[in-house]
């Protein structure tokens, strides 16, 4: 690959720059900062010293990357979009360690975005031209407005989006092990009546459940896989959208009657989001509470989930592998505060 072009009119200190970089008019690049191979830097862009890009990074015109900041491979920054480093600014007060930001692969930002300080942006993610981002992006996610919201996902999986209802038949669920399961409701004069047993629509000896109700419409919650515990997820009332994810495929479901029950497996990813203001869901879980069982860092889950397959297959092909709650014990996992 070629050397990097330094435009005549840029200002760059860092001997840090990666070949086939473009560094082009009027960009100013601090000496300590990192800029990997082949990327783009436009007009007008600030880059200070305790910053790194990846590869095939792409900066438009107006944008400033200040210390703290780390950005992945193939990240698209649009122009005048604003990233901060201080929560609390003030005149000639500086910090002795700026919060890290963190923007994962692939991710983009829209033109005149603004991003707080200390977020990750996950992994794909699409942030909206002039969106306010206050807390952090998962994986996929597209968020806009102000404060960002989360509207729908976008590649690499496109989510189908399924509406699972009473009375109608089952979408193909293609995420491995998620299962949905009918319980019908019975009525009469007294009321309706809708029951599981396990065995009977219940999947799993449950240790506990909660509910969730009152989630604001535009918030989410989920945003993890579980290492052992299974769960089954109801909504009693109103309407819920659950997002399922084994990290090759997923799938969105619309859960708006208690007859359907959907069962979510170890090591799949899931998130909930789109609550209607009336909803109430319940979750039966087959293990008490233990902060070791979850996985909340969706890079971190790809890398388990691919363990987890190759062991998978390691013993339908008759290879002894130690089981789950062994892994556990031995790498010192466990324990946790009770709660969810």
């Amino acid at each position: 690959m070629s050397k990097p072009f330094l435009h005549p009119q840029s200002l760059v200190e860092s001997p840090h720059i990666g070949a086939g970089t473009r560094v082009w008019a009027f960009a100013h690049v601090l000496p300590s900062a990192v800029i990997g191979s082949d990327c783009n830097i436009c007009d007008h862009v600030f880059i200070e010293n305790d910053v790194v890009l990846g590869d095939r990074v792409t900066v438009k015109c107006g944008v400033q990357l200040w210390d703290g900041l780390r950005i992945e491979d193939d990240v698209f920054i649009g122009p005048n979009a604003t990233f901060t480093n201080d929560p609390l600014p003030r005149s000639k007060q500086y910090l002795a360690k700026y919060p890290q930001t963190v923007v994962r692969r692939g991710a983009s930002i829209g033109a005149n975005a603004t991003l707080l300080p200390g977020i990750t942006i996950g992994e794909n993610a699409m942030v909206g031209a002039g969106a306010v981002v206050t807390h952090s992006v998962p994986a996929d996610a597209v968020v806009v407005g102000n404060p960002a919201r989360i509207i729908r996902y976008v590649a690499p999986r496109e989510a189908d989006v399924a509406t699972v209802g009473a009375g109608t038949s089952d979408p193909s669920v293609r995420v491995r092990g998620v299962q949905l399961i009918h319980s019908p409701t019975i009525s009469d004069l007294r009321g309706n009546l809708n029951a599981r047993e396990v065995g009977r629509g219940l999947p799993f000896v449950p240790a506990r459940y909660f509910m969730i109700s009152g989630v604001p419409t535009t918030a989410v919650r989920g945003e993890h896989a579980h290492r052992l515990c299974k769960q089954l997820l109801v909504c009693l009332r109103g309407s819920v959208t659950v997002i399922c994810d084994d990290g090759s495929e997923r799938q969105e479901f619309l859960l708006e009657t208690p007859e359907i029950g959907l069962y979510l497996p170890p090591m799949v990813w899931g998130i909930q989001s789109k609550y209607s203001s009336d909803a109430l869901l319940l979750v039966l879980a087959s293990h008490n509470y233990d902060a070791a069982d979850y996985i909340r860092d969706y890079p971190q889950f790809l890398t388990e989930r691919r363990a987890y397959a190759a062991a998978t297959l390691e013993r339908s092909a008759g290879q002894p592998t130690a089981p789950a709650e062994e892994r556990r014990t031995a790498s010192g996992q466990g324990g946790g505060r009770p709660g969810h």
